[in-house]
């Protein structure tokens, strides 16, 4: 009885075209998907910030942050909320849930916020809604320092022209500027000379709103000319800031720089940004959730040369982190391991079949197989990641069963007379069966992972379907190219046939023969001693309930991501110049260990950020989770600052420490 597999025999250029048109789609698949770490899952973060100039942090959480956290918390798709009220800043931190709409959740919180914009203070500004969609963390930060530039004209300089050029490179969702000093007249009163003139702080802040304005004045137009009207309202210098009067009394004129000292200075004084030991601007990159990781960061570092050359005398600009050199050093490793795995199951295949012919067959249908598979990988809208690869490694496994057993099958056939044209035909329509019914099974086992729900769904959803893929295509491949090439290339054995092949099987056939008598022999003594077998038996099966509840339990291993970071806490009174000092202290322990390539620091009232970025895997002997401890020790050492140190989670969608908890009371602010 003919069936579907005899035309492909008879047909070889059908069999050929077949396969070359899955190679050809999965080669271009490959080229066409996204690299990323793990797959994508759509973890967004809404921050709402508001600003009270002068609140302090009692009153920011009472007239701020608790009506805008109540009204919030109605909004639908969150996961869950926190906020922090520090002095003239309310800053609310919304974690979405996975993969809810961004577009939704921010359009409902918007709302929400809007319905309570009666209820803040008359002196408090406009609420500030921000959204970040996927990585908490910036997957490439660039730091600029200078030892002649102060911080606020390297922010002005990085404003103008270096933050454009990154935001332009595709793929890049933005460019943000972190530990940035903003140009701002800086008038510092001295009370006792207020006191002297009988003049208040209100007084002079009133002077400088009612003469330093911007007003448009419109235009005057006669019968042929039309001209535009300006004013000069506002205040251009320093100098012109130091003139302004403030009163005048008794024919006296006291002006602005009678009571203040007057400088070009900064926004902020409250925060600063380090890089290695140096005040220094950072600017974080942070990648379009669609887009491909490698590709954009690599074109960042093809732009930042050329930034680079046309930085102003005295400022240095460097790469502090980039998270693509332990994705591309982890996606390298499991392409290594999956080269080793292919060449280590030729060589298991050639050392059992003993036939170079035989095995060229598993050899093509394996990587034709796993190159097949990105073809439905990218119809599924997946991406090349660690748990991709990691299903194709094995999918190996798989894939070359159904090659094998064609081979076997035609063999057999070919040892009892057969011509291989009518052995493989044989053979395939003995198998077609099986290997539609063992895709099905496998394809039944792994189907039901792609269901799971949450984070772990998320993940291992395109993990269960690669393989799912692998299969299917491994059994077209085993129905079509394999029969056709056994009928080409497979032979009858003749034993009397001289050539090194011959001799190589004979030699297989008799060692294995050899280790079948010998497993014979142990397994009828075994089976003559049942009560001690049954004994064994029983012991190892009582051993995995005490293996299983004594192992430990995790969602994921942590992994050497090439970066330590701290998070410490000074007293919550400290200045800027005692948390300074702290932060000196933990530069020199970050970078008197030799494995420590960069130090980032990032500090902020309320928290310190620190980072030691790592020497590459092959330039350091100690991984991160050797460091860690030691490091931590070394943190504890310091009197006034608590500090944790840690690494970045494994897992997509985490922020802030390992472990957090929440201490909740009823009683009131």
């Amino acid at each position: 009885m003919r069936k579907f597999t005899d035309i492909f025999i008879e047909r070889p250029v059908l069999a050929t075209v077949v396969s070359l048109t899955i190679f050809v789609l999965g080669l271009r698949s490959i080229g066409l998907l996204p690299v990323l770490q793990y797959p994508r899952t759509q973890n967004a973060v809404v921050t709402v910030t508001t600003t009270y100039v002068g609140a302090d942090p009692a009153l920011v959480a009472g007239f701020i942050t608790a009506p805008l956290e109540n009204s919030i918390a109605q909004a639908n798709g969150i996961d869950y909320m926190s906020s922090v009220s520090r002095q003239s800043v309310s800053t609310i931190t919304i974690a979405l849930r996975l993969n809810y709409e961004v577009d939704k959740a921010l359009t409902e919180i918007n709302t929400k916020v809007n319905a309570v914009l009666n209820q803040l203070p008359p002196g408090s500004q406009q609420p500030v809604l921000t959204v970040k969609v996927g990585q908490t963390i910036a997957a490439m930060y660039i730091g600029f320092a200078s030892d002649v530039l102060p911080p606020n004209k390297i922010t002005d300089y990085l404003i103008r022209v270096v933050q454009p050029k990154l935001q332009a490179v595709e793929g890049v969702q933005s460019a943000d500027i972190l530990g940035g000093k903003l140009f701002a007249m800086r008038a510092w009163l001295d009370p006792d000379k207020l006191a002297a003139y009988s003049l208040t702080a209100a007084d002079v802040s009133g002077a400088l709103a009612a003469n330093n304005f911007l007003s448009a004045v419109g235009a005057t137009k006669g019968q042929m000319v039309q001209v535009n009207l300006t004013a000069s309202t506002n205040l251009r210098s320093v100098e012109e800031f130091k003139n302004l009067v403030i009163k005048q009394q008794g024919g006296a004129v006291i002006r602005l720089s009678d009571v203040a000292n007057v400088t070009l200075g900064a926004e902020d004084y409250d925060s600063e940004v380090g890089f290695d030991g140096k005040k220094a601007v950072y600017i974080g990159i942070s990648v379009a959730p669609a887009a491909n990781l490698l590709e954009v960061i690599a074109r960042v570092r093809n732009v930042f040369p050329g930034i680079k050359e046309q930085l102003p005398q005295g400022l240095q600009g460097e790469i502090v982190y980039d998270s693509t050199k332990f994705v591309n050093s982890a996606i390298d490793e499991v392409i290594s391991t999956l080269a080793q795995a292919l060449v280590i199951v030729t060589l298991v295949v050639f050392a059992f079949l003993g036939s170079v012919r035989s095995v060229v067959i598993p050899t093509v249908a394996i990587p034709l197989s796993l190159v097949g598979t990105f073809t439905l990988m990218f119809a599924l809208g997946y991406s090349i990641n660690l748990l991709t690869l990691l299903a194709l490694v094995l999918a190996i496994g798989l894939v070359v069963d159904d090659a094998i057993i064609v081979v076997e099958n035609v063999n057999r056939h070919l040892d009892e007379g057969m011509k291989p044209t009518q052995a493989a035909i044989l053979a395939a329509r003995e198998l077609a069966n099986p290997i539609i019914a063992m895709a099905i099974v496998l394809v039944a086992v792994y189907v039901p992972i792609g269901f799971l729900g949450g984070l772990t769904g998320a993940l291992f959803t395109e993990f269960a379907f690669t393989l799912v893929g692998a299969v299917i295509v491994s059994s077209i491949v085993a129905l079509t190219l394999s029969p056709m090439m056994c009928s080409r290339l497979l032979k009858p054995h003749d034993p009397n046939q001289k050539g090194w092949d011959t001799k190589l099987v004979l030699l297989l056939d008799r060692s294995f023969g050899a280790l079948h008598r010998r497993y014979e022999h142990l397994l009828h003594g075994t089976l003559n001693w049942v009560p001690v077998t049954a004994v064994f038996a029983l012991i190892v099966l009582g051993s995995i309930y005490f293996l299983y509840a004594t192992a430990k339990s995790e969602l994921a291993p942590p992994e050497d991501q090439g970066v330590i970071i701290s998070a410490s806490q000074a007293a919550p009174n400290s200045t800027l110049q005692q948390r300074q000092l702290y932060t000196r202290v933990v530069y020199e322990i970050f970078v008197k260990h030799p494995e420590t390539d960069h130090v980032f620091q990032l500090d902020v009232p309320g928290q310190t950020i620190a980072g030691m970025v790592l020497k590459p895997w092959s330039a350091r002997k100690a991984t991160a989770a050797q460091l860690q401890p030691v490091v931590q020790r070394e943190l504890e050492q310091i009197t006034g600052l608590r500090a944790a140190a840690f690494q970045p989670p494994p897992l997509p969608g985490a922020f802030g420490l390992p472990v957090q908890f929440v201490i909740q009371t009823t009683d009131p602010f």
